[in-house]
């Protein structure tokens, strides 16, 4: 006797109920410290400046280590070199680090080769003098057959310390001064990254800070402030028409303005008014043309603070081990045993740049654009999109500097923010629909404002429409208020943790955040063929955007839905069970989340709408 259909549907919601229930996380997890509610101004300010010292601290570490390789390298390579040939070999090794300045060959019996010096050192009398100790130390230490390291010492505007290191056989040794500038350029992001000053007024226009929600100005004093500030052009307004204008209208309203010219993206326009604040343009554009919406031109910033066993993949970087605690901590390592990636799955980074030139990234960046300087190649002048990158992308196994957390996909560079680290609400939308109609799968944007701009939520809405998963980091304000674009429905927002994975006392919270990533002392390459440690929920969202790679590497068949849902189940369950505002669904499991998706089809929870997914996909074939 057959059985009523409604028992068989029940039957099958069981069933699917329980195969769900397999699939999300279990609880027998670490517990982690209590989340951090907002601090007071001086606590804010106090907790960052030590995350910033610290910062400063581990890229010293990661500066010492690197130029160590550099000349265990060089002794190896030139001990066969005639004179001209180690001249040439020198040369080249110091025209792309500029941080190497001068560099002296030795053998052990004591003679100096000319030192080979990159650029004229600048200093005092007694600093010059600490130089030359220094340098004598390390010939000692040679002539001996051991190696040195000074401690920092300024010299003129800069930090320097002496390096001194023997060949392996020790009949010859290479003594080296190295340039430490990167600190000062680590505390000076850092400075920016993790908003412990208030937004300068920098560019060639005056920028005003609101409050996001009324638009009503406010005065930022402190870094604190920053959370409750958006940062908009204040004689520049972004308009969307009912109805295009013709070219009578453009000239009427350019006339009005007394406008050169006019920016469309997509169906947007910006204009600028050489006379009208933006409180006069919005009652001129709602009374004589009724838009469909009107609103600042805003600028947005970078976003800087199991029981199975498997073989663990310990790659020869050289910084990894001692300072890449990040990638074992979401079981990067496992997952490699999974997948490394794919060439033909691209990772766009909309960011200040990168460094094209960065040898551990050679081979692994795309031509991209240049939203800022269009002709020009997407360098990056202030370091965040080339340390983003690093942490996606950075070559795996070559003996130097960091591993990425991709062996194989593409980055794809798309330049939006300026030399101070900003940029326009219409430059990251516009990098937002190239880098989406030049092949991204997956979109890092690690930058924001707390304004709600339509503007950009119609770029993110194109690129989502077009089956790209876009991630964003929240912010690093410690605040709840909701940060844009990360807060969009269709972005998958990104919080920082710790080492010990709580929430990183500057990370952003709120119902918004999907998933945690590690954030704080974050090791990834740096511009001029460096390393720096950043702390920021910018370095906690290209971890998210690297899996989001991963997966799709692995199994190109998921929609970008399916991918982030994917990663939401897939977590370390952090704070309370399920879903919260301080933790998100949990932080990323890369090994889990790479176990979900492997297989030749999607896997069971997202059945029911990959199914729809390939019977639209065949419709599609036949109907077109």
């Amino acid at each position: 006797m057959s059985r009523p259909k409604w028992i068989n549907w029940a039957l099958a919601a069981g069933a699917g109920a329980l195969a769900l229930t397999l699939l999300l996380p279990t609880s027998n997890r670490p517990e982690p410290k209590p989340s951090a509610l907002p601090d007071s101004a001086h606590e804010e300010h106090t907790n960052k400046q030590r995350l910033k010292v610290q910062d400063i601290k581990a890229t010293d570490l990661l500066t010492r280590m690197d130029a160590k390789q550099h000349l265990s390298i060089m002794l190896e390579k030139t001990a066969t070199m005639n004179a001209a040939q180690v001249s040439r070999y020198v040369n080249d090794l110091q025209s792309s680090h500029e941080h190497i300045r001068s560099i002296h060959l030795m053998n052990t019996n004591g003679s100096f080769n000319k030192p080979f010096d990159h650029a004229s050192t600048q200093g005092s009398k007694l600093e010059q003098q600490k130089l030359q100790h220094a340098l004598n130390l390390a010939k000692k230490a040679a002539n001996k057959r051991q190696s040195f390291e000074s401690s920092s010492f300024p010299l003129g505007k800069e930090k320097y310390f002496v390096m001194g290191q023997p060949s392996k056989d020790g009949k010859r040794a290479v003594i080296a001064l190295f340039s430490q500038n990167v600190l000062n350029s680590v505390e000076q992001h850092q400075r920016k990254n993790l908003r412990m000053i208030p937004y300068p007024r920098e560019g060639k226009f005056k920028i005003e800070s609101v409050h996001p929600d009324t638009l009503n100005e406010i005065t930022v004093k402190t870094g604190h402030d920053n959370a409750n500030a958006s940062h908009f052009y204040e004689n520049e307004i972004v308009i969307r028409f009912r109805q295009d204008p013709g070219e009578r209208d453009m000239r009427i309203i350019k006339s009005d303005l007394r406008a050169q010219s006019a920016r469309k993206l997509g169906y947007t326009y910006v204009f600028r008014s050489e006379h009208m604040s933006y409180k006069q343009l919005h009652s001129y554009f709602e009374s004589k043309w009724n838009p469909l919406y009107m609103e600042p031109h805003y600028m947005y910033l970078t976003n800087d603070t199991a029981t199975e066993q498997t073989d663990v993949t310990i790659p020869n970087d050289i910084l990894f081990s001692d300072y890449q605690w990040n990638l074992p901590a979401i079981e990067t390592n496992r997952g490699w045993n999974i997948t490394k990636g794919n060439k033909d799955v691209i990772v766009a980074v909309v960011d200040t740049g990168v460094d094209m030139n960065h040898p551990d990234l050679k081979g692994k960046l795309l031509e991209g654009y240049n939203v800022v300087e269009p002709g020009s190649q997407p360098m990056d002048d202030v370091g965040h999109g080339t340390h983003v990158a690093g942490i996606i992308g950075a070559i795996v196994n070559n003996n130097e500097g960091v591993a990425g957390m991709s062996w194989y996909n593409k980055v794809l560079p798309v330049k939006v923010l300026d030399n101070s680290g900003s940029g326009t609400t219409y430059a990251v939308a516009e990098g937002i629909i190239w880098a989406a109609d030049h092949g991204a799968k997956v979109i890092n944007m690690s930058l924001g404002n707390y304004a709600d701009a339509q503007f950009l939520h119609d770029a993110i809405k194109y690129a989502f429409d077009r089956d790209i998963v876009l991630i964003a980091a929240t912010g690093n304000d410690n605040t709840e208020r909701p940060g844009y674009p990360a807060a969009y429905p269709e972005v998958f927002a990104v919080s920082a943790t710790d080492p010990d994975m709580s929430k990183a006392s500057y990370s952003n919270y709120g119902d918004y955040v999907d998933v945690m990533a590690p954030g704080s002392s974050i090791a990834s390459t740096y511009p001029n063929n460096q390393y720096a440690a950043l702390s920021g929920t910018s370095m906690a969202s290209p971890h998210v955007a690297a899996l989001a790679g991963l997966i799709r590497s692995l199994n190109p068949d998921l929609t970008n839905t399916e991918v982030m849902d994917l990663m939401r189940q897939s977590v370390i369950d952090l704070g309370d069970p399920g879903h919260d505002k301080y933790f998100g669904y949990g932080q990323i499991d890369v090994y889990k989340a790479l176990q979900a998706a492997s297989g030749n089809s999607a896997p069971l929870q997202f059945w029911p709408q990959h199914v729809r997914q390939q019977m639209d996909n065949t419709m599609k074939k036949y109907t077109q």
